[in-house]
């Protein structure tokens, strides 16, 4: 009777010529590690400073209401204190609007920084990793003639 071939030695042979170098996927998963790190701190810093901002704006048109609420003498006070508000407060809007304008390009730019200069490492990285893994498939392809 014919007896089968075992394919396990095949395959133990041939896997071991071709090594799979985890190192590589490791600094893959750092380098995306900090990029989300740094991403992450760009959007908090984004966050804090949006709500500074926020708070600031709430608390001055509380302010001006206070001021706005206050009795007055005459019926053309209640007039001048409301067009005096709404001036105050587009005024006001105006100046949180660019304030949240500047975060935002802010945040574009470094986010942008942040996108480049991943891009850049991870090209080194995926470069060196091919680099090795040709040098290493080479190396193995020769022995592998060679016997």
């Amino acid at each position: 009777m014919a007896k089968t071939q075992d394919f396990t030695t095949v395959m133990k042979d041939m896997m071991g010529a071709f090594p799979v170098d985890t190192g590589a996927m490791e600094d893959a998963f750092k380098t995306t590690a900090t990029l989300n790190e740094k991403l992450s701190s760009v959007a908090l810093e984004a966050a804090e400073k949006s709500a500074e901002i926020s708070s600031k704006w709430t608390k001055d048109t509380i302010a001006k209401l206070g001021d706005m609420a206050k009795a007055k003498a005459e019926p053309a006070d209640y007039a001048k204190a409301m067009t005096d508000f709404a001036s105050a407060t587009a005024e006001v809007a105006a100046e949180n609007m660019a304030a949240f304008a500047e975060i935002a390009k802010k945040v574009q730019m470094d986010t942008v920084e942040l996108m480049m200069a991943a891009g850049k490492d991870m090209s080194e990285d995926a470069a060196s990793a091919m680099k090795k893994a040709t040098t290493e498939v080479t190396a193995a392809a020769k022995k592998a003639t060679a016997k």
